[in-house]
C-alpha cells in the first residue's frame, strides 16, 4: 500500500513549521508498514495525477500574494478535488486562500478559491493579531477529545452558511476571537490557525487524516494503533499547562 501527499508550495508556504505537519504525517505511516510518497509542488509545476492527500501552509502576505495567482489558475483542478471528497489540510494562510476571499490590512482584496464558504478580514494595524496558545474541541474525533496548537493570525475569519467548523474554542481566540469558532471542515478538507506544528501535538488528528486518505482507496481498511506516548504526554501536558484537564 502507498500513499501520495502533495506538499503546495513548500519554499513559500513554510513560515511557522509546517514541514512538522508533513514528517508527522510520513513517519506514521512508516510505522505502519505504509510506504509514504511526497511530493513538493511550487509555482508553476503540476499537481501530479493520484494524490491522495494534499497540504499547503501558513505564510505572510507577500507569499501568499505570490502564491495566489498560481493557485487560481489550478482552481478548478483543486475544487475537482475536494469537491469530490479528496483529503486536504490548509494552515492559516492556506485555510484563508481557499475561502472566498481575503481583505489584506491595507484593504485590498485577494481573491480565494471558493471552495471553503468564509470570508476573512485583516482590520489593520490598530487591531492586534490574534496570538497565543489555543484548546478547542473537536467532536468528530470523540466527544472529550481536543486539539492544542498555536495561533498567530491577523485576519478575522468569518464562516457562511453554515459551514461546519474544526471546533469550539476553549483557550485561545480561533476564527476571529469573538464567536468561539476555530477552523473549518468541509467534506474532507480541513482548514485551522492552529500551528505548532498542528499534527505532532495531536496524533488522533494526524491519523484521521491518514484513515481518511486511504479509505478512498482501501475503504475497509483501519490504520492500526500506534503507543503514542510521548506524543499523548506533550498533548495532555499542554492541556493540563492551559488547565483544561
Amino acid at each position: 500500500m502507498k500513499l501520495h501527499i502533495v506538499w503546495l508550495y513548500h519554499d513559500l508556504m513554510d513560515t511557522y513549521g509546517d514541514k512538522g505537519n508533513i514528517l508527522t504525517l510520513l513517519r506514521r505511516l512508516d510505522w505502519r508498514g505504509i510506504k509514504g510518497e511526497l511530493t513538493e509542488i511550487s509555482l508553476g509545476e503540476k499537481i501530479p495525477i493520484g494524490a491522495n492527500l494534499l497540504f499547503l501552509g501558513g505564510a505572510q502576505d507577500r507569499q501568499q500574494r505570490l502564491v495566489m495567482q498560481d493557485l487560481l489558475d489550478r482552481k478548478n483542478e483543486i475544487q475537482e478535488y475536494l469537491f469530490s471528497g479528496g483529503v486536504g489540510l490548509f494552515v492559516c494562510a492556506g485555510y484563508q486562500l481557499l475561502g472566498n476571499y481575503y481583505q489584506d490590512a491595507d484593504g485590498s482584496i485577494v481573491d480565494g478559491l471558493e471552495i471553503f464558504d468564509l470570508e476573512t478580514i485583516n482590520p489593520g494595524i490598530s487591531h492586534p493579531r490574534l496570538i497565543g496558545n489555543a484548546v478547542i474541541k473537536c467532536p468528530f474525533l470523540g466527544e472529550s477529545e481536543y486539539l492544542v496548537g498555536f495561533e498567530n493570525h491577523g485576519g478575522r475569519t468569518i464562516l457562511k452558511n453554515k459551514m461546519e467548523t474544526l471546533g469550539k474554542v476553549v483557550k485561545g481566540h480561533g476564527n476571529n476571537g469573538r464567536d468561539k469558532t476555530e477552523g473549518v471542515r468541509f467534506k474532507n478538507a480541513f482548514g485551522t490557525y492552529l500551528h505548532g506544528p498542528v499534527l505532532p501535538k495531536n496524533p488522533k488528528f494526524a491519523d484521521f487524516l491518514l484513515d481518511l486518505a486511504i479509505q478512498e482507496f482501501e475503504p475497509e481498511h483501519k490504520l492500526e494503533p500506534l503507543p503514542d506516548v510521548f506524543e499523548n504526554k506533550v498533548h495532555n501536558e499542554l492541556l493540563t499547562k492551559l488547565k483544561v484537564r
